[in-house]
């Protein structure tokens, strides 16, 4: 497996995590549910600091699964591709106790 993290600093883009959250309930979720090897994408973001972060890590079956050309649509939307972006392997996974099954369709986009 391996995991994929990476981040934009929107200071230098008219898109905000505002705009942003529009775009993954109209169109990013359901796209990226269809890509093979794509185990979980989590979309992620900092309002807290002086600059508007955004980004997302992805959980993937193989290293071959995390190389394959992807959607670009958030990088065109920025204007930019991201500042950060780092891979790693994955050393060991494991669940916990949960109450709800299935995490597609959860966060705060959905939350309204």
């Amino acid at each position: 497996m391996r995991v994929v993290v990476v981040w934009w600093d929107l200071s230098a883009s008219r898109q905000t995590v505002a705009s942003l959250r529009d775009f993954l309930r109209t169109e990013a979720v359901d796209s990226w549910a269809q890509v093979r090897g794509l185990r979980l994408k989590l979309w992620i973001s900092d309002t807290e600091g002086s600059a508007e972060r955004w980004g997302a890590v992805f959980v993937w079956e193989s290293p071959e699964a995390a190389q394959q050309p992807l959607p670009t649509k958030a990088g065109e939307l920025i204007g930019y591709p991201p500042a950060h972006r780092s891979s790693f392997d994955v050393e060991a996974t494991t669940e916990g106790l949960y109450e709800v099954a299935a995490l597609a369709g959860r966060g705060g986009v959905f939350a309204r």
